[in-house]
């Protein structure tokens, strides 16, 4: 997905859920509705899988990757971020 592709899901205070597919082919993100699903190459470990997708979804989204804040669902594969 390009760069700033989900520029309208941008609000502040804005919860977007997540489901997460680590050890993926390639990174992507589809939109499902309300949810994204989002494949990164990234392996579930120590983190890495987590600070991969909020990457990618910073850049789709077209924030700092600061502008995210992970809400529910660090160890698991569905997660909410909040756009601040």
């Amino acid at each position: 997905m390009k760069k700033g592709t989900l520029s309208h899901w941008v609000e502040p205070g804005r919860e977007i859920a997540v489901r997460v597919t680590p050890k993926a082919a390639r990174n992507s993100i589809t939109v499902e509705g309300d949810v994204l699903r989002i494949t990164v190459t990234a392996v579930p470990e120590g983190g890495k899988a987590t600070r991969a997708v909020t990457a990618l979804l910073s850049s789709a989204l077209g924030i700092a990757k600061s502008r995210l804040t992970l809400t529910r669902g660090a160890p698991g594969r569905d997660k909410v971020f909040r756009v601040d």
